[in-house]
C-alpha cells in the first residue's frame, strides 16, 4: 500500500518525493478528474493525497470524487502556501476538540 499525491504545484511535489511519496502536478478540474481516476485504478494506490487548493477552488468536483471512490482514502493537505490559518490553528483544534483552555 502506498501513498500518492495529486499536487498543484511543483514544490509541494518536490517536498513530498524527498519523503518517499509519488505524485502528479495537475492543473484544471479535467486534469484533476483524470488524475483522480487513474490514481483509484491502482489497486496499491492506499492514500491519495490532493492539495485543499483543489478543494477551495472547484468543491463540487473534490466532493463528488470522493464519494465516488470508497478506496483510496482521499486526503485534502495544505501546501507550502497554507490556506490562510492562523499561525496557533493547531492549537485551536485541540482547544475545541478537548474543551479546554492550553
Amino acid at each position: 500500500m502506498k501513498l500518492y499525491l495529486i499536487s498543484d504545484n511543483v514544490d509541494t511535489l518536490t517536498g513530498m518525493r524527498l519523503a518517499g511519496i509519488e505524485g502528479v502536478v495537475v492543473h484544471g478540474s479535467r486534469e484533476l478528474k483524470e488524475a483522480v481516476e487513474k490514481a483509484c485504478a491502482d489497486p496499491e494506490i492506499a492514500i491519495l493525497l490532493l492539495t485543499e487548493k483543489f478543494s477551495k477552488n472547484d468543491p463540487e468536483l473534490v466532493s463528488a470524487l470522493k464519494l465516488a471512490h470508497k478506496t483510496p482514502l482521499i486526503i485534502d493537505i495544505p501546501d507550502r502556501h497554507g490556506m490562510g490559518r492562523s499561525p496557533d490553528f493547531i492549537t485551536d483544534f485541540v482547544e475545541q476538540a478537548i474543551g479546554l483552555k492550553l
